[in-house]
Protein backbone atom coordinates (compact mmCIF):
# COMPACT_ATOMS: atom_id res chain seq x y z
CA UNK A 1 0.00 0.00 0.00
CA UNK A 2 2.96 2.55 0.93
CA UNK A 3 4.66 1.22 -2.27
CA UNK A 4 1.39 3.10 -4.15
CA UNK A 5 1.02 5.91 -2.27
CA UNK A 6 4.41 6.78 -3.11
CA UNK A 7 4.08 6.15 -6.78
CA UNK A 8 0.58 8.67 -6.64
CA UNK A 9 2.75 10.89 -5.24
CA UNK A 10 5.39 10.66 -7.73
CA UNK A 11 2.97 11.11 -10.75
CA UNK A 12 1.48 13.80 -8.61
CA UNK A 13 4.65 15.49 -8.49
CA UNK A 14 4.80 19.21 -10.35
CA UNK A 15 7.52 20.74 -12.10
CA UNK A 16 6.71 24.32 -11.64
CA UNK A 17 10.38 25.04 -11.57
CA UNK A 18 11.12 24.68 -14.96
CA UNK A 19 8.46 27.00 -15.38
CA UNK A 20 10.47 29.49 -13.02
CA UNK A 21 13.82 28.43 -14.56
CA UNK A 22 12.15 29.47 -18.14
CA UNK A 23 10.56 33.12 -16.76
CA UNK A 24 14.47 33.66 -15.80
CA UNK A 25 16.19 32.95 -18.71
CA UNK A 26 13.93 35.39 -20.70
CA UNK A 27 13.78 38.18 -18.38
CA UNK A 28 17.95 37.35 -18.67
CA UNK A 29 17.80 37.98 -22.21
CA UNK A 30 16.06 40.81 -22.06
CA UNK A 31 18.31 42.17 -19.59
CA UNK A 32 21.25 41.20 -22.06
CA UNK A 33 19.93 42.87 -24.86
CA UNK A 34 19.37 45.79 -22.82
CA UNK A 35 22.94 46.12 -22.16
CA UNK A 36 23.76 45.46 -25.90
CA UNK A 37 21.34 48.53 -27.63
CA UNK A 38 24.41 50.83 -27.36
CA UNK A 39 26.57 48.26 -29.27
CA UNK A 40 23.86 47.80 -31.76
CA UNK A 41 23.69 51.81 -32.21
CA UNK A 42 27.13 52.60 -31.55
CA UNK A 43 28.68 52.73 -35.35
CA UNK A 44 25.80 55.30 -36.20
CA UNK A 45 25.29 57.17 -33.02
CA UNK A 46 29.37 58.00 -32.80
CA UNK A 47 28.79 59.28 -36.30
CA UNK A 48 26.01 61.78 -35.28
CA UNK A 49 27.87 62.33 -32.22
CA UNK A 50 30.98 62.28 -33.10
CA UNK A 51 32.82 60.04 -30.74
CA UNK A 52 36.08 58.32 -31.29
CA UNK A 53 36.63 55.09 -29.86
CA UNK A 54 38.15 56.41 -26.51
CA UNK A 55 34.90 58.49 -25.58
CA UNK A 56 32.77 55.31 -27.40
CA UNK A 57 34.50 52.70 -24.50
CA UNK A 58 33.87 55.26 -21.60
CA UNK A 59 29.89 55.63 -22.55
CA UNK A 60 29.76 51.76 -23.00
CA UNK A 61 30.89 51.72 -19.20
CA UNK A 62 29.11 53.90 -17.88
CA UNK A 63 27.12 50.77 -17.13
CA UNK A 64 29.46 48.93 -15.71
CA UNK A 65 30.59 51.44 -13.30
CA UNK A 66 26.86 52.07 -11.65
CA UNK A 67 25.99 47.92 -11.82
CA UNK A 68 28.98 47.10 -9.62
CA UNK A 69 28.26 49.77 -7.07
CA UNK A 70 24.58 48.83 -6.94
CA UNK A 71 25.76 45.10 -6.31
CA UNK A 72 26.11 44.78 -2.48
CA UNK A 73 22.91 47.34 -1.59
CA UNK A 74 20.91 45.27 -4.61
CA UNK A 75 21.78 42.06 -2.64
CA UNK A 76 20.71 43.65 0.73
CA UNK A 77 17.43 44.71 -0.80
CA UNK A 78 17.04 41.19 -2.13
CA UNK A 79 17.83 39.48 1.85
CA UNK A 80 15.50 42.17 2.84
CA UNK A 81 12.47 42.23 0.62
CA UNK A 82 12.63 38.80 -1.69
CA UNK A 83 13.23 38.74 -5.19
CA UNK A 84 10.14 38.96 -6.69
CA UNK A 85 8.88 42.64 -5.93
CA UNK A 86 12.75 43.16 -6.09
CA UNK A 87 13.48 42.51 -9.41
CA UNK A 88 9.85 43.38 -10.89
CA UNK A 89 11.06 46.91 -9.76
CA UNK A 90 14.61 46.82 -11.52
CA UNK A 91 12.86 45.20 -14.70
CA UNK A 92 10.67 47.98 -15.13
CA UNK A 93 13.18 50.99 -13.96
CA UNK A 94 15.64 50.00 -16.09
CA UNK A 95 13.69 49.68 -19.16
CA UNK A 96 12.38 53.02 -18.14
CA UNK A 97 15.49 54.29 -18.14
CA UNK A 98 16.55 52.42 -21.78
CA UNK A 99 13.32 54.00 -23.51
CA UNK A 100 14.71 57.81 -22.58
CA UNK A 101 18.15 56.84 -24.39
CA UNK A 102 16.61 57.28 -27.20
CA UNK A 103 15.65 60.93 -26.54
CA UNK A 104 18.80 62.56 -26.43
CA UNK A 105 18.96 62.88 -29.61
CA UNK A 106 16.77 66.03 -29.46
CA UNK A 107 19.72 67.46 -27.50
CA UNK A 108 22.57 69.00 -28.44
CA UNK A 109 25.66 67.32 -29.05
CA UNK A 110 27.36 68.19 -26.02
CA UNK A 111 24.27 68.07 -23.84
CA UNK A 112 23.32 64.26 -25.45
CA UNK A 113 26.80 62.81 -24.49
CA UNK A 114 26.58 63.63 -21.03
CA UNK A 115 22.84 62.82 -20.51
CA UNK A 116 23.66 59.41 -22.91
CA UNK A 117 26.30 58.73 -19.76
CA UNK A 118 23.99 59.58 -17.00
CA UNK A 119 20.94 57.36 -17.91
CA UNK A 120 23.59 54.38 -18.81
CA UNK A 121 24.88 55.05 -15.54
CA UNK A 122 20.91 54.50 -14.51
CA UNK A 123 20.59 51.62 -16.24
CA UNK A 124 23.25 49.82 -14.67
CA UNK A 125 21.98 50.99 -11.04
CA UNK A 126 18.76 49.08 -11.88
CA UNK A 127 19.87 46.07 -13.35
CA UNK A 128 22.22 45.42 -9.92
CA UNK A 129 19.71 42.72 -8.23
CA UNK A 130 19.44 41.34 -11.43
CA UNK A 131 21.98 38.23 -10.97
CA UNK A 132 22.16 37.86 -7.47
CA UNK A 133 18.22 37.55 -7.73
CA UNK A 134 19.05 34.69 -10.17
CA UNK A 135 21.23 32.93 -8.24
CA UNK A 136 18.91 33.55 -5.24
CA UNK A 137 15.91 32.16 -6.63
CA UNK A 138 18.38 29.19 -8.25
CA UNK A 139 19.10 28.62 -4.71
CA UNK A 140 15.21 28.72 -3.55
CA UNK A 141 14.04 26.37 -6.27
CA UNK A 142 16.43 23.80 -7.45
CA UNK A 143 17.93 20.75 -5.43
CA UNK A 144 21.84 21.00 -5.49
CA UNK A 145 21.28 18.40 -8.69
CA UNK A 146 20.09 20.52 -10.91
CA UNK A 147 21.46 23.99 -10.29
CA UNK A 148 24.25 23.23 -12.55
CA UNK A 149 21.77 23.01 -15.02
CA UNK A 150 19.54 25.51 -14.05
CA UNK A 151 22.18 28.18 -13.49
CA UNK A 152 23.57 27.62 -17.17
CA UNK A 153 20.22 28.17 -18.29
CA UNK A 154 19.75 31.61 -17.44
CA UNK A 155 22.97 32.85 -17.40
CA UNK A 156 22.95 31.36 -21.76
CA UNK A 157 19.99 33.85 -21.90
CA UNK A 158 23.18 36.42 -22.64
CA UNK A 159 23.63 34.25 -26.12
CA UNK A 160 19.98 34.07 -26.57
CA UNK A 161 19.58 37.84 -26.18
CA UNK A 162 22.14 38.41 -29.19
CA UNK A 163 20.38 35.69 -31.12
CA UNK A 164 17.01 37.30 -30.82
CA UNK A 165 17.31 40.19 -30.62
CA UNK A 166 20.29 41.64 -32.34
CA UNK A 167 18.97 41.12 -35.49
CA UNK A 168 15.74 42.95 -34.56
CA UNK A 169 18.18 46.01 -33.29
CA UNK A 170 20.52 45.98 -36.44
CA UNK A 171 17.26 45.94 -38.94
CA UNK A 172 15.62 48.45 -36.47
CA UNK A 173 18.60 50.86 -36.54
CA UNK A 174 19.06 50.39 -40.30
CA UNK A 175 15.31 50.74 -41.02
CA UNK A 176 14.39 53.83 -38.56
CA UNK A 177 17.83 55.01 -36.46
CA UNK A 178 19.42 54.33 -33.81
CA UNK A 179 17.05 55.76 -31.29
CA UNK A 180 14.27 53.67 -32.18
CA UNK A 181 16.49 50.87 -30.69
CA UNK A 182 16.50 52.16 -27.51
CA UNK A 183 12.35 52.77 -27.75
CA UNK A 184 11.59 49.11 -28.46
CA UNK A 185 13.70 47.57 -26.01
CA UNK A 186 12.60 49.58 -23.42
CA UNK A 187 8.99 48.94 -24.78
CA UNK A 188 9.30 44.89 -24.12
CA UNK A 189 11.06 45.37 -20.71
CA UNK A 190 8.33 47.27 -19.26
CA UNK A 191 5.84 44.23 -20.98
CA UNK A 192 7.89 41.91 -18.83
CA UNK A 193 8.23 42.96 -15.89
CA UNK A 194 4.09 43.14 -15.75
CA UNK A 195 3.96 39.38 -16.54
CA UNK A 196 7.12 38.96 -14.16
CA UNK A 197 4.73 40.05 -11.25
CA UNK A 198 1.95 37.77 -12.51
CA UNK A 199 3.89 34.58 -12.75
CA UNK A 200 6.88 33.89 -10.19
CA UNK A 201 6.50 33.11 -6.54
CA UNK A 202 8.67 31.75 -3.92
CA UNK A 203 8.47 27.79 -3.50
CA UNK A 204 6.07 28.45 -0.55
CA UNK A 205 3.83 30.57 -2.18
CA UNK A 206 3.42 29.40 -5.43
CA UNK A 207 -0.54 28.66 -6.12
CA UNK A 208 0.45 25.14 -8.52
CA UNK A 209 3.37 23.87 -6.63
CA UNK A 210 2.55 20.27 -5.33
CA UNK A 211 3.50 18.89 -1.69
CA UNK A 212 5.37 16.12 -4.19
CA UNK A 213 7.68 18.58 -5.43
CA UNK A 214 8.73 20.73 -2.57
CA UNK A 215 9.42 18.27 -0.94
CA UNK A 216 11.44 16.93 -3.62
CA UNK A 217 13.36 19.96 -3.91
CA UNK A 218 13.99 20.72 -0.04
CA UNK A 219 15.06 17.41 0.38
CA UNK A 220 17.64 17.65 -2.12
CA UNK A 221 19.03 21.04 -0.58
CA UNK A 222 17.04 23.92 -2.31
CA UNK A 223 16.71 26.96 0.37
CA UNK A 224 12.75 26.89 0.13
CA UNK A 225 12.84 29.87 3.21
CA UNK A 226 14.77 32.04 1.88
CA UNK A 227 11.91 34.38 1.04
CA UNK A 228 8.69 32.55 3.50
CA UNK A 229 5.12 33.34 3.38
CA UNK A 230 4.41 37.20 3.16
CA UNK A 231 2.15 37.42 6.37
CA UNK A 232 2.65 41.50 6.10
CA UNK A 233 4.56 43.61 4.62
CA UNK A 234 8.92 44.21 4.88
CA UNK A 235 8.55 43.30 8.27
CA UNK A 236 6.99 39.58 7.76
CA UNK A 237 9.50 39.41 4.96
CA UNK A 238 12.30 39.69 7.32
CA UNK A 239 10.92 37.35 9.94
CA UNK A 240 10.41 34.44 7.57
CA UNK A 241 13.85 34.70 6.56
CA UNK A 242 14.81 34.69 9.95
CA UNK A 243 13.27 31.31 10.38
CA UNK A 244 15.48 29.85 7.74
CA UNK A 245 18.89 31.81 8.64
CA UNK A 246 18.73 32.21 12.63
CA UNK A 247 19.13 35.85 11.54
CA UNK A 248 17.13 38.81 11.90
CA UNK A 249 16.54 39.85 8.32
CA UNK A 250 15.02 43.47 10.19
CA UNK A 251 18.81 44.08 10.80
CA UNK A 252 20.95 45.38 7.82
CA UNK A 253 24.15 43.48 7.15
CA UNK A 254 26.93 43.67 9.25
CA UNK A 255 30.01 43.97 7.97
CA UNK A 256 31.31 41.21 9.43
CA UNK A 257 29.63 39.39 6.74
CA UNK A 258 31.48 41.37 4.26
CA UNK A 259 34.47 40.28 5.84
CA UNK A 260 34.23 36.64 5.84
CA UNK A 261 33.29 36.59 2.08
CA UNK A 262 36.33 39.09 1.32
CA UNK A 263 38.72 37.12 3.84
CA UNK A 264 37.58 33.16 2.22
CA UNK A 265 40.68 32.39 -0.11
CA UNK A 266 38.07 30.22 -2.21
CA UNK A 267 35.95 32.96 -2.78
CA UNK A 268 38.38 35.37 -3.91
CA UNK A 269 39.52 32.61 -6.25
CA UNK A 270 36.09 32.71 -7.64
CA UNK A 271 35.55 36.46 -7.57
CA UNK A 272 39.15 36.39 -9.50
CA UNK A 273 37.65 34.41 -12.33
CA UNK A 274 34.71 35.67 -12.75
CA UNK A 275 36.04 39.22 -13.61
CA UNK A 276 38.24 37.28 -16.12
CA UNK A 277 35.29 35.53 -17.73
CA UNK A 278 33.28 38.71 -17.33
CA UNK A 279 35.66 40.46 -19.63
CA UNK A 280 35.07 38.05 -22.07
CA UNK A 281 31.62 38.79 -21.67
CA UNK A 282 31.64 42.59 -22.17
CA UNK A 283 33.68 42.59 -25.09
CA UNK A 284 31.48 40.30 -27.46
CA UNK A 285 28.74 43.23 -25.64
CA UNK A 286 30.30 46.31 -26.36
CA UNK A 287 33.03 46.07 -29.13
CA UNK A 288 32.13 42.84 -30.66
CA UNK A 289 29.60 44.73 -33.61
CA UNK A 290 31.78 47.58 -33.81
CA UNK A 291 35.09 45.32 -34.58
CA UNK A 292 32.65 43.29 -37.41
CA UNK A 293 32.03 46.73 -38.88
CA UNK A 294 35.24 48.65 -38.61
CA UNK A 295 37.79 45.89 -38.33
CA UNK A 296 35.75 43.57 -41.47
CA UNK A 297 33.67 46.06 -43.26
CA UNK A 298 30.35 44.70 -42.57
CA UNK A 299 26.95 46.69 -43.05
CA UNK A 300 25.37 47.16 -39.52
CA UNK A 301 22.27 45.45 -40.58
CA UNK A 302 25.11 42.36 -41.99
CA UNK A 303 26.89 42.88 -37.97
CA UNK A 304 23.22 42.25 -36.71
CA UNK A 305 22.86 38.77 -37.64
CA UNK A 306 26.13 37.59 -38.12
CA UNK A 307 26.94 38.71 -34.39
CA UNK A 308 24.09 36.17 -33.75
CA UNK A 309 25.64 33.10 -35.09
CA UNK A 310 28.34 32.87 -32.14
CA UNK A 311 25.93 33.83 -29.96
CA UNK A 312 24.23 30.73 -31.38
CA UNK A 313 27.40 28.94 -29.81
CA UNK A 314 27.55 30.24 -26.76
CA UNK A 315 24.32 29.24 -25.76
CA UNK A 316 24.83 25.94 -26.63
CA UNK A 317 28.10 25.88 -25.21
CA UNK A 318 26.17 27.47 -22.06
CA UNK A 319 23.77 24.65 -21.55
CA UNK A 320 26.29 21.58 -22.06
CA UNK A 321 28.44 23.20 -19.32
CA UNK A 322 25.70 22.98 -17.42
CA UNK A 323 24.55 19.76 -17.97
CA UNK A 324 27.56 18.11 -18.19
CA UNK A 325 28.47 19.50 -15.00
CA UNK A 326 25.48 17.80 -13.47
CA UNK A 327 25.90 14.81 -14.79
CA UNK A 328 29.50 14.18 -13.03
CA UNK A 329 27.81 15.14 -10.11
CA UNK A 330 25.08 12.52 -10.80
CA UNK A 331 27.82 9.97 -11.68
CA UNK A 332 29.20 10.91 -8.34
CA UNK A 333 32.30 13.25 -9.21
CA UNK A 334 32.86 15.82 -6.33
CA UNK A 335 31.29 19.23 -6.61
CA UNK A 336 34.81 20.48 -7.12
CA UNK A 337 35.59 18.49 -10.39
CA UNK A 338 32.18 18.90 -11.34
CA UNK A 339 32.03 22.44 -11.35
CA UNK A 340 36.32 23.12 -12.51
CA UNK A 341 36.28 20.85 -15.43
CA UNK A 342 33.73 22.76 -17.69
CA UNK A 343 35.14 25.88 -16.27
CA UNK A 344 38.87 25.33 -17.41
CA UNK A 345 37.80 23.34 -20.49
CA UNK A 346 35.76 26.03 -21.75
CA UNK A 347 38.44 28.92 -21.29
CA UNK A 348 40.83 26.90 -23.03
CA UNK A 349 38.63 26.95 -25.63
CA UNK A 350 37.74 30.80 -26.12
CA UNK A 351 41.70 31.71 -26.00
CA UNK A 352 41.24 30.36 -29.58
CA UNK A 353 40.14 33.75 -31.20
CA UNK A 354 43.32 35.09 -31.10
CA UNK A 355 43.60 33.13 -34.25
CA UNK A 356 40.96 36.07 -35.56
CA UNK A 357 44.66 37.93 -36.15
CA UNK A 358 45.95 35.62 -38.56
CA UNK A 359 43.45 35.43 -40.94
CA UNK A 360 41.18 37.70 -43.75
CA UNK A 361 38.39 35.75 -44.41
CA UNK A 362 35.46 37.23 -42.46
CA UNK A 363 33.74 33.63 -42.71
CA UNK A 364 36.54 32.13 -41.25
CA UNK A 365 36.62 35.05 -38.61
CA UNK A 366 33.03 34.48 -37.86
CA UNK A 367 33.77 30.35 -37.34
CA UNK A 368 36.49 31.13 -35.11
CA UNK A 369 34.53 33.32 -33.05
CA UNK A 370 31.69 30.81 -32.51
CA UNK A 371 33.82 28.20 -31.64
CA UNK A 372 35.70 30.66 -28.81
CA UNK A 373 31.91 32.03 -27.73
CA UNK A 374 31.06 28.12 -27.76
CA UNK A 375 33.91 27.96 -25.05
CA UNK A 376 33.17 30.89 -23.10
CA UNK A 377 29.60 29.63 -22.56
CA UNK A 378 30.58 26.22 -21.35
CA UNK A 379 32.88 27.69 -18.59
CA UNK A 380 30.46 30.30 -17.44
CA UNK A 381 29.15 28.41 -14.49
CA UNK A 382 29.75 31.07 -12.24
CA UNK A 383 26.50 31.49 -10.73
CA UNK A 384 25.98 27.66 -10.29
CA UNK A 385 29.50 27.83 -7.97
CA UNK A 386 27.32 30.96 -6.47
CA UNK A 387 24.47 28.47 -5.65
CA UNK A 388 26.94 25.80 -4.10
CA UNK A 389 28.76 28.41 -1.79
CA UNK A 390 26.39 31.10 -0.68
CA UNK A 391 25.78 31.01 2.75
CA UNK A 392 21.67 30.75 3.52
CA UNK A 393 21.83 33.86 5.54
CA UNK A 394 22.81 36.22 3.05
CA UNK A 395 22.74 34.85 -0.45
CA UNK A 396 21.57 38.03 -1.82
CA UNK A 397 24.53 39.62 -0.13
CA UNK A 398 26.91 36.90 -1.18
CA UNK A 399 25.58 37.04 -5.20
CA UNK A 400 26.12 41.11 -5.37
CA UNK A 401 29.77 40.54 -3.99
CA UNK A 402 30.11 37.83 -6.80
CA UNK A 403 28.81 39.83 -9.65
CA UNK A 404 30.76 42.97 -8.25
CA UNK A 405 33.91 41.52 -8.23
CA UNK A 406 32.89 39.57 -11.93
CA UNK A 407 31.19 43.47 -13.21
CA UNK A 408 34.02 45.25 -12.17
CA UNK A 409 35.33 44.41 -15.99
CA UNK A 410 32.15 46.24 -17.23
CA UNK A 411 33.98 49.25 -16.50
CA UNK A 412 37.46 48.32 -17.47
CA UNK A 413 36.46 46.23 -20.39
CA UNK A 414 35.42 49.06 -22.89
CA UNK A 415 37.71 51.47 -21.75
CA UNK A 416 40.85 49.52 -22.16
CA UNK A 417 39.97 48.08 -25.91
CA UNK A 418 39.16 51.73 -26.46
CA UNK A 419 42.57 52.86 -25.86
CA UNK A 420 43.78 49.82 -27.41
CA UNK A 421 41.85 50.44 -30.70
CA UNK A 422 42.60 53.72 -30.56
CA UNK A 423 46.29 53.50 -29.94
CA UNK A 424 46.82 50.57 -32.40
CA UNK A 425 44.16 51.62 -35.51
CA UNK A 426 43.50 47.98 -34.86
CA UNK A 427 41.77 45.59 -32.92
CA UNK A 428 44.22 43.09 -32.58
CA UNK A 429 46.10 43.80 -29.39
CA UNK A 430 42.46 43.30 -28.33
CA UNK A 431 41.88 40.31 -29.07
CA UNK A 432 45.04 39.29 -26.92
CA UNK A 433 43.76 41.20 -23.62
CA UNK A 434 40.72 39.23 -23.63
CA UNK A 435 42.41 35.91 -24.42
CA UNK A 436 44.28 36.01 -21.46
CA UNK A 437 42.25 36.77 -19.06
CA UNK A 438 40.69 33.54 -20.16
CA UNK A 439 44.29 32.06 -18.90
CA UNK A 440 44.02 33.57 -15.66
CA UNK A 441 40.54 32.74 -15.02
CA UNK A 442 42.07 29.16 -15.65
CA UNK A 443 45.02 29.72 -13.25
CA UNK A 444 42.22 31.20 -10.11
CA UNK A 445 39.88 27.97 -10.73
CA UNK A 446 43.34 25.73 -10.33
CA UNK A 447 45.61 26.83 -7.81
CA UNK A 448 43.71 29.26 -5.78
CA UNK A 449 39.95 28.21 -5.35
CA UNK A 450 40.80 24.73 -3.70
CA UNK A 451 37.49 22.80 -3.05
CA UNK A 452 34.37 24.13 -3.83
CA UNK A 453 31.54 23.91 -0.33
CA UNK A 454 29.06 26.30 1.00
CA UNK A 455 30.69 28.62 3.25
CA UNK A 456 29.42 28.86 7.02
CA UNK A 457 29.32 32.39 8.69
CA UNK A 458 30.94 32.74 12.23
Amino acid sequence: MANVVQGVTAERRTRIRYGIVAMLFFVTAVNYADRATLSMAGTSMSKDLGLDAVAMGFIFSAFGWSYVIGQLPGGWLLDRFGSKRVYAASIFIWSLFTVMQGTVTFLSVSVAVTTLFALRFLVGLAEAPSFPANGRIVASWFPAAERGTASAIFNSAQYFATVLFAPIMGWVTHRFGWPYVFYFMGAVGIVVSLVWMKTVYSPKNHPRISRAELDYIQEGGALIDMDGPKKSRAASQAATLASASTQSANEAPKGSYVKQLLSNRMLLGVYISQYCITTLTYFFLTWFPVYLVKERGMSILNAGFVAALPAVCGFVGGVLGGIFSDFLIRKGCSLTVARKVPIVVGMLLSTSMIACNYVDSSAVVVAIMAFAFFGKGLGALGWAVVADTSPKQIAGLSGGMFNMFGNVAAITTPIIIGYIVKATGSFSGALVFVACNALVAIVSYLVIVGEIKRVELK
